[in-house]
């Protein structure tokens, strides 16, 4: 029988971390709502640089390695056009 991989979100830890989370958003949301409002901005700074560190996952350089041989070739043919434009405007 084959291992089944089961997301954590719907193992019964999964239900239990969501509510806990989704009540504590309430209780924020109802009986804190100034204290939220008031670190907001904060959050929202907060929120850049965590963007850029899980959004950003797929420039490692493993992901450039498994391109296909067809898509290096076409940029290396890139490349020597928009040199060999560069070298004719610079000639004028």
């Amino acid at each position: 029988m084959a291992k089944q991989s089961h997301l954590f979100r719907f193992t019964p830890k999964g239900h239990a971390t969501l509510g806990l989370i989704g009540g504590a958003s309430y209780f924020l949301l109802v009986e804190h709502r100034e204290h939220l409002f008031q670190f907001l901005p904060y959050l929202i700074l907060l929120l850049c640089p965590s963007m850029h560190l899980f959004m950003h996952h797929g420039h490692s350089r493993l992901h450039h390695q498994s391109s296909s041989s067809e898509e290096n070739e076409a940029y290396r043919r890139g490349c020597e056009v928009g040199q060999k434009n560069a070298k004719d405007k610079r000639e004028c």
